[in-house]
């Protein structure tokens, strides 16, 4: 497991060398890829604003565990994972602002999947696999192992969440360089899932679905 950890702590660096010729490629990308500037309400544009937010509570659920236990691996994956998706995220709202578009809507998160309808779980989740409000107050109060295991239980679920938004990129966006970007993201996350369920195993627990 620690060399696993070791090899995604390697893999954020890469994206972070990665991330300034991405942001400037998909300013030019078209051609075969598909248009450079995407509608406002199109896919890529729906998915670049849901992923930013999706994103942010994942960096904020992930500082918050580093300060409720001291267990290494679980500070690297989460240090790891708050690194690659603030990144990440940066990305997207730089991909907006190359666009000339806005970073909120005026329709329901996940409209650009035909999901603009889904009823909000409560408490602040808004998207699929984000915690609530309640949850993340719960974060904050735990400490050790119990900390350790409802983040690893809350991030399985998050990821879950933005592999299937990820997903949904891959199948409806235009620009090259988005899809190959939520690729990665659906590679990667459903990794850290498999990871995150041997790490909740060897603390006699296991994901919540």
């Amino acid at each position: 497991m620690k060399a696993y950890i070791g090899w995604i702590t390697g893999a954020t660096a890469a994206v972070l060398v990665a991330a300034g010729a991405i942001t400037y490629a998909v300013a030019e990308d078209g051609g075969d890829s598909g248009p450079s500037t995407p509608a406002a309400e199109s896919a890529d544009a729906g998915f670049a604003r849901d992923m930013a937010v999706h994103h942010q509570q994942a960096v904020e659920m992930s500082y918050i565990v580093r300060d409720r236990t001291k267990n290494t691996e679980v500070r690297r994956l989460a240090y790891d994972i708050a690194q690659t998706q603030a990144n990440q995220r940066g990305m997207l709202l730089g991909w907006l602002d190359l666009w000339e578009l806005p970073k909120v809507s005026a329709k329901p998160p996940m409209s650009w999947m035909g999901m603009g309808d889904m009823p909000e779980r409560g408490d602040g989740s808004l998207m699929p696999g984000m915690a609530t409000n309640a949850e993340m107050r719960k974060l904050g109060t735990l400490d050790g192992k119990q900390a350790e295991i409802f983040y690893l239980q809350l991030m399985t679920d998050h990821h879950k969440g933005g592999v299937h938004m990820a997903e949904g990129c891959v199948a409806k966006c235009t620009v090259g360089v988005e899809k190959s970007l939520a690729q990665g993201m659906v590679n990667a996350q459903r990794s850290e899932i498999g990871l995150m369920a041997d790490m909740l195993k060897e603390r006699g627990a296991q994901a919540r679905s």
